[in-house]
């Protein structure tokens, strides 16, 4: 099962999209009616892939070699998705007051709308990925597992790594998180990247006392 119970999070969002589409479809108002269609159909979709999510399987521990052992097992944290979702949703909250229940011209709401749905939208998806996420520092190998409808696994010899590089966004550094990239030399390098880490800089300082 996911952590942090996807489904429970992505209903009461789902639900905002879902009775605000409805009041917009059935309600008195100033608004088109048909406009309530879209967010009830996004309402439907958010709850039915949380539900979905739920109940994907977090993937199992990578099999470790002879001689090996997980020193470090961390999940990206979901601060920065939260508060994506959280601002877009009161932007999209200001557009269903300015189009629902105001006469003010339409490039008003719309103007609320764009951001508010691109914030929210991209934080969800952050939220269900990182739920899927789990990274790994062995004594031999750094490892990304992620599953969503398939599981995919990235992994990078310590042997093989040439470069260990933190970087922070303006957004991400507003809450505390950090992501780590590793990477191979070579003319076709690999690269493995740890997102949305909590105290990111000790995770990468575990990784080049192994180098």
């Amino acid at each position: 099962m996911a952590r942090g119970r996807p489904a429970i999070w992505s209903a009461l969002f789902g639900v905002f999209f879902l009775s605000s589409g409805a009041y917009a479809y059935f309600g008195q108002h100033n608004a088109p009616q048909g406009i309530g269609v879209p967010f009830m159909l996004f309402g439907t979709f958010i709850i039915a892939v949380g539900i979905y999510i739920e109940y994907v399987a977090a993937p199992d521990e990578p099999e470790m070699d002879e001689n090996e052992k997980i020193i470090d097992t961390r999940s990206p944290v979901q601060r920065a998705a939260i508060a994506k979702m959280g601002i877009g949703s009161v932007l999209l909250g200001i557009f269903i007051y300015l189009i629902l229940f105001t006469l003010l011209p339409y490039i008003y709401p719309i103007a609320a709308l764009i951001p508010g749905l691109y914030l929210f939208s991209t934080g969800l998806f952050a939220y269900w990925t990182n739920t899927l996420t789990t990274y790994y520092i062995t004594t031999q190998r750094f490892i990304k597992e992620y599953r969503f409808i398939s599981l995919v696994r990235q992994e990078l010899r310590l042997d093989k790594v040439r470069g260990v590089e933190e970087r922070k966004s303006i957004w991400e550094a507003l809450v505390g998180l950090g992501n780590v990239q590793v990477s191979s030399g070579g003319g076709r390098a690999l690269q493995v990247k740890a997102k949305n880490i909590f105290k990111s800089t000790t995770f990468a300082d575990e990784i080049r006392e192994l180098l």
